[in-house]
């Protein structure tokens, strides 16, 4: 159970490092410390598998956003016909396609992409199917409830690894429906709820991930999932593909983070192997 308060810290939106900085040496601090230790890595060094799931969409110029403008753009800077080579130069807003979202996104100053450890970026996965909840509620929010359902039938989640939701969302991806927006501009799709983030924390899992536009809810205003995961030192994947191809438990989750320094994120190249 989270010790009392640590939800209030948590909430107060700070920083690790500054949280850290000014509760060092004190008890709260080292509660809110013992209540959401810093995410362990899980060891790959046994990572067997028999196949290989690519959980990246193609990224294009059209790709849906969350702002709904496009947020790619590729200026030829070379043609083979007339150069011997092709090139382009990219326009790109970091949070674009399948992409990861560092500590720094939600955080004063959190790490950046380059700054996650490689050991943390290949780590158990688990998959929590709640397409039938998304269908009949796109504002659906993945609830402690539904994990511990999960755990239930499949065991506790792993520490150190990454829970992905499966909305069935993917497949809405080349349609309007993927943004969902209403008359008034309001996004409808699934995402983690705050409450939820909390218990995984406490279970010491360092990533979470969806087939979504964001890892709140899209009718959130506030990002309460992103300011409470992101500051903690663990990181979210947006916009993923192909989870229906992917077991429950069983499979390791490779992240080919950019390694751009300061980046809080960015499109990433992202694997299961089953």
């Amino acid at each position: 159970m989270c010790v009392p308060g640590c939800q209030e810290v948590v909430a107060r939106r700070l920083s690790r490092r500054g949280l850290l900085k000014g509760l060092v040496g004190t008890t709260a601090g080292a509660a809110v410390f013992a209540a959401f230790p810093p995410p362990r890595a899980a060891h790959a060094a046994d990572v067997s598998f028999t196949r290989a799931v690519d959980l990246t969409h193609a990224l294009g110029e059209d790709f849906p956003t969350f702002f709904g403008k496009p947020q790619l753009r590729m200026e030829r800077t070379a043609e083979f016909s007339k150069d011997g080579f092709n090139m382009y130069q990219w326009h790109l807003d970091e949070h674009t396609g399948t992409h990861l979202d560092a500590p720094l996104h939600f955080s004063a100053d959190g790490v950046g992409a380059d700054e996650i450890p490689m050991d943390q970026l290949i780590v158990p996965l688990v998959v929590v199917d709640i397409r039938e909840k998304a269908q009949a509620d796109p504002d659906h929010q993945l609830s402690v409830d539904d994990i511990k359902a999960f755990e239930a039938a499949h065991g506790d989640v792993p520490a150190g690894g990454c829970v992905a939701m499966n909305s069935g969302w993917a497949q809405h991806v080349a349609s309007e429906r993927y943004r969902n927006a209403d008359a008034e501009g309001a996004m409808h799709f699934p995402g983690f709820s705050k409450e939820t983030c909390l218990y995984l924390m406490e279970k010491g899992v360092v990533g979470i991930a969806v087939d979504t536009l964001s890892l709140d809810h899209g009718a959130s205003k506030t990002f309460d999932t992103h300011y409470t995961w992101l500051p903690s030192g663990r990181w979210g994947l947006e916009c993923l593909a192909g989870l229906d191809e992917v077991p429950a438990t069983g499979a390791t989750l490779v992240v080919g983070a950019p390694k751009i320094k300061g980046a809080t994120g960015g499109p990433s190249r992202v694997f299961a192997l089953v």
